[in-house]
């Protein structure tokens, strides 16, 4: 279905009387619109123990909202689930080129990775290269995701570090734009350092948005968060998807993250998490992205959209399904690509001695077809 779009997708009148001085907002109504759905629900036995509600939506690259679950129009932290945004100036700005960097280190600028020895080696060899050690990182050190090398570190007695931060190659994207454009690395988190403002601006660019206005907080890597609309959010997907009506500069850029963001699909996140398993599964078809609280995206080139979806209640394990859910809705995958992503589409709960209880599983009804 095809809905009017100039409210979340297109021009600069999307205001919030909000002051961002010192990253506070206004008191939010957290409870949602009430006709958002109920996307997902949680089984135990025979019954459904639990459900989640969400906002989402499909949208083109000319601003089209194809498909739309409640409010698209109020602004959401995007949080991680715009790294490939935030790591538009590493490549606009020549600073991957200058330090010979690849395209390892453009998906690692665009991960939330498990912190796995894949991903810390990299950083690492990464930050050496531009000159800095692990002490300019600003994310703060933070045990791995990933459980097999947590317990590793426990083992050897070895306290993470900022390197096993998941953020820590979005933050050597930073601090590599920093040091080729001569900037201070000290405080490149800052909301006014040229770091943040760079990357605020293309914000701007890509969802549409005069962003000048919009609540911000402090993500949990300490770099801002903005608050853009959903309906924007997917927008500037679908702007990666297809970067037909960007400017050259910018089209080349998100071109270049989008191959490494499909190239290194375990440098995105790791073992065992959905953005690698799902894009492992679409053969490259589809790009995801999770962001902290139930905010996720997704970009599918050849269709040419993208997807944004918030969770609610923040909810990380509903947002997995119903993310896979949307996907599944645009019929880019075939039913051979699906058969390998199946646990993605309905995750089973197990109890502590691995005994299947129940399961976690998209809603009947939001979707046409579900």
């Amino acid at each position: 279905m095809t809905h009017d779009h100039s409210s979340c997708c297109g021009g600069h009148g999307h205001h919030h009387d909000h002051s961002h001085g010192d990253g506070a907002t206004g008191a939010a109504d957290l409870s949602g619109p009430a006709e958002s759905p109920i996307v997902v629900e949680v089984t135990r036995g025979g019954m459904v123990e639990s459900v989640h509600r969400a906002r989402a939506c499909i949208v083109d690259a000319g601003g089209r909202v194809l498909a739309r679950w409640g409010d698209i129009d109020a602004p959401v932290y995007p949080r991680s689930a715009i790294k490939a945004l935030q790591a538009v100036p590493l490549v606009e700005s020549g600073a991957l080129d200058a330090f010979g960097l690849g395209d390892a280190e453009l998906a690692l600028a665009c991960s939330s990775h498990n912190g796995e020895p894949v991903h810390t080696e990299r950083v690492a060899a990464w930050i050496a290269r531009v000159g800095l050690t692990v002490d300019d990182f600003e994310c703060g050190a933070q045990i791995p995701y990933d459980a097999e090398t947590a317990a590793a570190l426990i083992r050897d007695g070895v306290a993470p570090s900022a390197v096993h931060n998941n953020c820590s190659g979005k933050h050597a994207g930073f601090l590599t734009t920093a040091r080729h454009r001569g900037e201070p690395t000290r405080g490149y988190v800052r909301f006014d350092h040229p770091v943040q403002q760079r990357i605020l601006g293309v914000m701007e660019q890509m969802t549409g948005q005069d962003l000048s206005r919009a609540p911000w907080g402090v993500d949990g890597c300490s770099i801002p968060t903005i608050g853009v609309p959903l309906g924007a959010v997917a927008y500037a997907m679908a702007r990666i998807a297809d970067p037909v009506d960007l400017p050259d500069a910018r089209a080349d850029a998100v071109t270049r993250i989008a191959k490494a963001w499909r190239a290194h699909p375990h440098l995105i996140a790791g073992r065992n998490r959905f953005d690698t398993a799902m894009m492992q599964a679409s053969d490259g078809l589809v790009l995801v992205k999770g962001g902290a609280e139930g905010v996720g995206c997704a970009v599918l080139p050849e269709s040419g959209i993208g997807i944004a979806l918030k969770i609610e209640d923040g909810g990380d394990r509903a947002r997995e399904v119903a993310l896979a859910a949307l996907i599944r809705s645009t019929k880019v995958l075939s039913d051979a690509q699906w058969a390998r992503a199946a646990t993605l589409l309905e995750a089973p709960l197990t109890s502590r001695v691995g005994q299947p209880v129940g399961v976690v599983r998209a809603a009947g009804g939001w979707l046409v077809g579900s």
